[in-house]
């Protein structure tokens, strides 16, 4: 037998076989068993009383009545609590029964009123037969209403007829047996023939209910149903004995027949409580009630032929008695007879139409079924495939009468099956009321030899399974590309941030948790952005492609190589569980120089194009105990660590790189508010004409002194900043204040210029509109020429175009223009020859080697002649010792700044300074000033050729 067939031929476990400390429903609780031993006893208690004769005749009338009377009147209220309590369809039966038993307890209590208070024998007519009388009617209507309901008007007529056919037969056979005797009696009167076959005829009635409604109970309440059922049998027992003659005539008060009313009694009043009921929404649960329903139903369907032989035994009992069969017996037969035919007859077309139906649905199903684009499969109890629909060809490219006898097993993929054998003994080992249904997904074998992946929707039938299966092949195919495309880059195919992320957190867990050989490298392409502006974003991307090739191809198997975004990459380097830890490391740092190796290799584009772009690599390792995001940060701070230290190399994360983040990240914090809080200075360094000593202009200095004293260099406290609306409001403070200031020194005779640096960006901003250097100058009222704007190292995406119409312009207004940091950085002799330029500033580079390096003196002395020729002003920049000043002076160079000369001051000095205007030049040569002329006005300066 197959694993399924092994599965599906196991007993399902039965819904009673759950907690064993707890009842199951419709089984009574310790609470419940207590009563009905207490109920027992009682009831054994009065059985031997009345057998025993309760050892006075006083007692034993006592007892018999007002007994009586109190067991019924518990009942009573018993059945009235519980209606009160309770909410429900069954309520107002519970009220009737109350009623019933209310009428039980008046009329034993008024008899034993006569027999016990008065010592008088009871009339033969009084208030207690009224009594008694009533208690019939209620009960009949409380079964009623406790009974399923028939929903269709044969069902209606059908619930009649079974009650007179019981009914009917119940009064011939009493009737030949008694009643005739006691209607033909000479003595009585009518009201009294009357009142003696009322007792019997209503008993006849309520004896018919109980057994017509014992099959027609509904699910709701039914151990309590059953219980009143019983209760009201017993009474009713009682009842038919004590209307028998023989009985009659011997009874009283007392006796053991008392006992069985007695009983009926407390067993009506322990029904509503003493059982677990089920909700009244509730679908009953698969017990051993279930087996009984056949045999309910066998009983309900004979009953019409047992109601027919009942009557005919009354019939053949007066003819066996020699007796004259009597008009009532006829008559009661003849109706009997009549009943049996024509519920019998609608039996028939009742029969006929659910034939019919049934006929109808089941060609409606086959239909669905055979047209039904799912395969529809029945396993039976050994796993084997009793039924499979048409649709099977299609979807799984076999036939079905291929398929029928087959294992289910051989179906499903080796990998699966566990799966499947598991949930489906899970699906059986639960109750059909909590889960009809499950669903399976798993992988079939097709007629063309590849798996599909089916989804199934599995349902109990007889014992074995009924598969609902559908191709979700598809499905699983674009789920998994979705899943593919949501972990992965879409330009390289290389994992994203987030799955690398999940297997680096991965390789922190588990058993690798102690293992401190992992590391994760960050990678950032230095100059990718310069291949972007050169050659366009396609070519950049084809170098993105180009260079996670060669990061996949360079890392191991079981490693991880990703695209974070941009032209950052990453890879996690698994541990191999050594101790050694210098040697794990120096073996990282030898895989971080390799890969930074390949990927700084040349590149070849589309188009022909060769470039070239360098690597810089943060290394970080881990640690017992780190998270994923921690490690992740280690390694990206290590990686701007080796891109602020000159890019193109391996950094291996230290913690004192954290303390520069933290410090930094508090320093950008406080500078946000540094300029508010007036902790901003402005500092002047005078320009030096080095042919006189003379001071020719002063260059404007921001300097930031915090809170704590420290004093911030620009490069210091823009390099702790990416805020770029910070840096423009320190750029708008710096140039306001140094034209302010310069203007009250030209009020007092100090006319120097003052040289503000801009960037290229900075000036191209539209946060400084072209009118508001000009208000600036005219609200401080700066003569012409006094203010010097140097242009700084501009980006290569900068419109020339654009720089060179906003030089021109500030020119017009008497601004004079210096060309920033020449032969340091990358400014391009296109820009030289293209802007408006009247002064060139040497770089630093250029002169901190200039005395030692003949070949930097050449140079230098080159971009001097340039210059000259061009008519441009020449200043040096960083001239910090008097041998620089000599070599400058040689190589004819106009103006310098430095320390050789004077560091920035503030305000009081620099006025100082001024007044003294004039330092001392180094060297032993004099310079003639006619060689050197000095700072001319925009209107003197020749515009450069373009």
């Amino acid at each position: 037998m197959s694993a399924p067939g092994a599965v599906l031929a196991r007993r399902p476990v039965s819904d009673e076989g759950g907690d064993p400390g707890r009842p199951a429903p419709g089984r009574p609780g310790v609470g419940g068993v207590t009563a009905q031993i207490a109920l027992g006893l009682i009831c054994a208690g009065y059985t031997t009383g009345a057998s025993l004769g309760w050892g006075s005749p006083e007692l034993a009338l006592f007892m018999g009545d007002f007994g009586l009377s109190a067991a019924a009147l518990t009942a009573a209220v018993s059945c009235l609590l519980y209606a009160r309590t309770h909410r429900g369809s069954a309520r107002p039966a519970w009220l009737f029964f109350a009623f019933s038993s209310l009428m039980a307890a008046a009329g034993n209590a008024v008899w034993g009123w006569y027999e016990v208070v008065l010592r008088a024998e009871v009339p033969d007519s009084s208030v207690a037969d009224l009594f008694f009388l009533l208690f019939a009617p209620p009960a009949i209507v409380g079964l009623l209403v406790l009974a399923k309901k028939p929903v269709t008007r044969a069902g209606w007529v059908c619930l009649g007829l079974d009650a007179w056919l019981i009914g009917g037969s119940l009064l011939t056979l009493s009737w030949s047996l008694a009643l005739a005797r006691t209607a033909h009696v000479q003595d009585e009167s009518v009201a009294q023939s009357a009142l003696s076959l009322a007792y019997p005829l209503l008993d006849i009635v309520l004896v018919s209910m109980v057994l017509v409604l014992h099959f027609r109970r509904s699910h709701a309440n039914r151990s309590a149903t059953n219980t009143a059922i019983a209760a009201l049998a017993l009474t009713v027992l009682c009842d038919a004995l004590f209307t028998s003659p023989l009985f009659r005539e011997n009874y009283a008060s007392g006796q053991l027949l008392d006992a069985g009313w007695f009983a009926g009694s407390l067993l009506l009043a322990y029904a509503p409580w003493g059982v677990r009921r089920l909700p009244d929404s509730a679908t009953p649960a698969r017990g051993p009630w279930l087996h009984s329903r056949p045999v309910a139903g066998s009983l309900a369907a004979l009953t019409p032929y047992l109601a027919a032989a009942v009557c005919t035994l009354g019939i053949l009992y007066n003819v066996v008695e020699g007796r004259r069969v009597d008009r009532v017996v006829v008559l009661t037969g003849c109706t009997v007879v009549l009943a049996l035919v024509v519920r019998q007859g609608i039996m028939l077309l009742d029969n006929i139409a659910l034939t019919h139906e049934l006929a109808q649905k089941e060609n409606h199903f086959r239909s669905l079924v055979q047209g039904s684009s799912d395969v529809i499969m029945i396993a039976a109890p050994s796993g084997i495939l009793r039924y499979v629909s048409p649709a099977a060809s299609g979807v799984y490219g076999r036939d079905a009468e291929e398929l029928i006898g087959s294992e289910l097993a051989s179906l499903i993929h080796p990998e699966d099956l566990g799966a499947v054998v598991h949930e489906v003994r899970r699906f059986l080992a639960t109750s059909p009321a909590e889960e009809p249904t499950t669903r399976i997904e798993c992988r079939f074998r097709s007629g063309r030899g590849d798996w599909l992946h089916v989804e199934s929707t599995v349902n109990r039938h007889q014992g074995g399974l009924i598969f609902n299966s559908r191709d979700v092949t598809e499905r699983v195919r674009l789920q998994a590309q979705l899943q593919h495309n949501a972990e992965h880059d879409p330009l390289t195919d290389l994992p994203n941030r987030a799955l690398f992320t999940r297997r680096v957190r991965q390789a922190l867990g588990g058993r690798r948790a102690s293992d401190t050989g992992t590391a994760v490298l960050f990678i950032d392409l230095d100059g990718f952005k310069g291949v972007n502006d050169r050659l366009g974003h396609q070519a950049g991307d084809d170098l993105l492609v180009q260079a996670a090739r060669r990061l996949h191809d360079s890392v191991r198997a079981g490693d991880t190589a990703a695209r974070l975004g941009g032209d950052e990459f990453a890879a996690l380097i698994l541990g191999d569980g050594g101790r050694d830890q210098a040697a794990r490391r120096s073996q990282v740092q030898e895989i971080a120089d390799r890969l930074r190796l390949t990927l700084s290799r040349p590149y070849r584009l589309d188009g022909g194009n060769e470039v070239r772009v360098a690597a810089s690599i943060g290394v970080a390792f881990a640690e017992p105990g780190m998270e994923a995001g921690d490690l992740l940060r280690n390694a990206d701070l290590a990686m701007y660590r080796a891109k602020a230290a000159g890019k193109d190399r391996v950094e291996l994360y230290a913690p004192q790189m954290q303390a520069e983040v933290v410090r930094r990240t508090e320093l950008a914090a406080r500078l946000r508010t540094a300029l508010h809080d007036g902790e901003f200075a402005l500092l002047h360094q005078p320009v030096v004409d080095l042919s006189t000593g003379r001071i020719s202009a002063v260059s404007a200095q921001a300097r930031w002194r915090s809170a704590q004293g420290i004093l911030f260099t620009p490069a210091e406290y823009l390099r702790v900043t990416d805020d770029g609306d910070r840096t423009a409001e320190i750029g708008r403070w710096l140039l306001e204040a140094a034209v302010e200031q310069a203007a009250e020194r030209a009020g007092i005779g100090h006319r120097t210029p003052v040289s503000i640096r801009l960037s290229a960006g900075r000036l191209l901003d539209r946060s400084l509109p072209l009118g508001s250097v000009e208000s600036l100058l005219t609200r401080h009222g700066l003569p012409s020429g006094s203010l010097i704007i140097e242009v700084g190292d501009s980006d290569p995406g900068t419109s020339l175009d654009e720089l060179e119409q906003r030089l021109i312009t500030l020119r017009r207004l008497g601004v004079r223009i210096a060309l920033d940091g020449f032969g340091g950085g990358q400014v391009a002799i296109n820009a030289l020859r293209r802007l408006p330029v009247d002064i060139l500033k040497l770089d630093r580079a250029l002169v901190e080697g200039v005395v030692e390096s003949a070949r930097l003196r050449k140079i230098t002395r080159g971009v001097l002649r340039i210059a000259g020729e061009l008519g441009m002003q020449t200043v040096a920049e960083g001239v910090d010792v008097p041998e620089q000043v000599v070599a400058l002076r040689a190589m004819g160079c106009g103006h310098a700044q430095g320390m050789a000369f004077s560091g920035p001051l503030d305000e009081y000095r620099l006025r100082r300074a001024l007044v003294r205007d004039e330092y001392p030049l180094p060297g032993a040569v004099p310079v003639r000033a006619g060689n050197r002329p000095p700072f001319r006005s925009h209107t003197e300066t020749p515009v450069p050729p373009t």
